[in-house]
C-alpha cells in the first residue's frame, strides 16, 4: 500500500461527525522551514519542535512553521479524493465541533502561532471557509491541542473549547455573540509543554491536561485554574494524550511517551484500572464513536504504528469493576504497520461498520508524510 503523499509532514486526522458529511475528513500538516537570514536565535518551543520533526539545538536560524488543512471525501471502495488545501501556520491539532444536524459543521484548528481558527464546512460545495481567528497567546507560542466540550450533547451553536499552549498554559474559549469564540480564562497548568487538554464529556465543568512534566491534572473551570482537582505524578515519561469515554461514564484513556496506555476511573484517578504496553509512545487515543463498539480504542503509537485495543468492560452497571477484576482485561485486535515514520494522526469514521470489515480509519505519519485509509 503506497498511501497518499500529503507533501508536508502529517500529524492530525479527523473525520467529520455531522450526519450529512460522514464521508468527509481532514488532515493537518506541519512543515518547518529555515529563514534565509543568517542570524541565529533561540527558538521558542524547542521541545515541541523536537517532537514534531526538528532537532532542538540551543541556537539555530530563524524558522517558520507552515501547515495545511487538507479536506478529503471518501468515495466507493474506500477510495478518497482531495477537495481543498487551506494554508495556515503549522497545525498541531484539529477537532470537529459536534453540532446538531440543522447546523453546519465547524472545525477548530490549533496552530503554531498561538491561534485557534474556526472553519465552517459548506457541505454542498464542499469546501471549508474560515470563520474566525482567536488569539490565545503571542505568535511565538504554539497551540498544542484542543477539545470541544459538547461531544455527548451536540448543539446548534458552539461548545466550549479547551486549548493547551507550549508556554504551559491552558486557555478556555467560550461562545460569544452566537457567532464565534472568545478567550474566557487562561491559567498556568504545567511547567513543561502540556501536550494535551481534554474535557470530561460527562461533566463539562472539568478538563484534564497532561504534559512533559510527567503529570496529569484535572481542573474545574469554575475555579479559574486556581488549583487542580488532582495531580497524578505516577508516569515514567510525558503525558501526551487523554480522552474521556463518550459512552461509559468515569472512564479515561491516557497515553504517554512511556509506551503505555492507562485507563483510569475518574473517581480514583491516581491508580490505573489497567494498562497496556502499546510498543511505542502513545500520541493519540480515540474511543470508537459507536456505543456498540465501546470496548475499542484506536491508538497512534508513534514508533510502532497504529493499533486497536479491545477492553473488557462487561455488560453490567460497573464497567470499572469488571475491568479491574478481569484476569485479562484487554487484547490487541488490530495493528496497521504500513506507515514508515512516526504515527501521529488517527481517527475513526462516524459512518459505522461495513459488515465484518469494520469501521473506516484514517491514519497519517510524519517524516514520510503519508495518509492511509483502512478498516478495523
Amino acid at each position: 500500500m503506497s498511501g497518499f503523499d500529503t507533501d508536508w509532514p502529517a500529524d492530525s486526522a479527523e473525520f467529520c461527525p455531522h450526519p450529512d458529511a460522514l464521508d468527509t475528513f481532514v488532515v493537518g500538516t506541519y512543515k518547518l522551514e529555515s529563514s534565509p537570514q543568517t542570524d541565529t536565535v533561540h527558538a521558542p518551543g524547542d521541545e515541541a519542535a523536537d517532537v514534531l520533526g526538528t532537532p532542538p539545538p540551543a541556537t539555530r536560524t530563524l524558522q517558520r512553521r507552515r501547515g495545511k488543512c487538507l479536506l478529503f471525501r471518501v468515495e466507493e471502495g474506500d477510495r478518497f479524493n482531495i477537495l481543498q488545501e487551506t494554508e495556515l501556520p503549522a497545525i498541531l491539532d484539529m477537532k470537529w465541533c459536534h453540532r446538531a444536524p440543522s447546523a453546519s459543521p465547524v472545525l477548530g484548528i490549533a496552530d503554531s502561532e498561538g491561534h485557534v481558527t474556526l472553519h465552517e464546512l459548506r457541505i454542498d460545495e464542499p469546501r471549508i471557509r474560515q470563520l474566525q481567528t482567536v488569539s490565545c497567546a503571542s505568535s511565538d507560542i504554539l497551540c498544542l491541542s484542543l477539545d470541544w466540550s459538547n461531544r455527548r450533547s451536540p448543539t446548534t451553536g458552539l461548545g466550549n473549547l479547551i486549548v493547551s499552549l507550549s508556554n504551559g498554559s491552558l486557555s478556555l474559549l467560550q461562545p460569544e455573540n452566537s457567532v464565534g469564540l472568545a478567550v474566557a480564562d487562561s491559567w498556568h497548568a504545567h511547567n513543561y509543554e502540556p501536550w494535551i487538554s481534554a474535557w470530561d464529556y460527562w461533566n463539562t465543568n472539568v478538563v484534564y491536561s497532561g504534559g512533559d512534566d510527567l503529570k496529569m491534572k484535572a481542573w474545574d473551570i469554575r475555579q479559574g485554574g486556581s488549583a487542580p482537582l488532582f495531580v497524578n505524578r505516577r508516569f515514567d515519561a510525558g503525558v501526551t494524550t487523554v480522552q474521556s469515554h463518550p459512552h461509559i461514564e468515569h472512564i479515561l484513556a491516557v497515553g504517554s511517551y512511556d509506551n503505555t496506555v492507562r485507563l483510569f476511573d475518574t473517581r480514583k484517578p491516581l491508580v490505573p484500572l489497567t494498562q497496556v504496553d502499546v510498543g511505542g509512545g502513545a500520541w493519540r487515543v480515540k474511543w470508537h464513536p459507536s456505543p456498540a463498539r465501546k470496548d475499542d480504542l484506536l491508538v497512534a503509537c508513534m514508533h510502532d504504528g497504529f493499533k486497536v485495543v479491545k477492553f473488557d468492560f462487561g455488560s453490567g452497571d460497573d464497567p470499572s469493576s469488571v475491568l479491574s477484576s478481569s484476569e485479562r482485561p484487554w487484547k490487541l485486535v488490530k495493528r496497521f504497520d504500513e506507515h514508515a515514520s512516526l504515527a501521529y494522526g488517527a481517527d475513526w469514521s462516524f459512518a459505522g461498520d461495513r459488515g465484518e470489515d469494520g469501521t473506516l480509519v484514517a491514519s497519517c505519519s510524519f517524516y514520510d508524510h503519508k495518509l492511509h485509509l483502512w478498516r478495523a
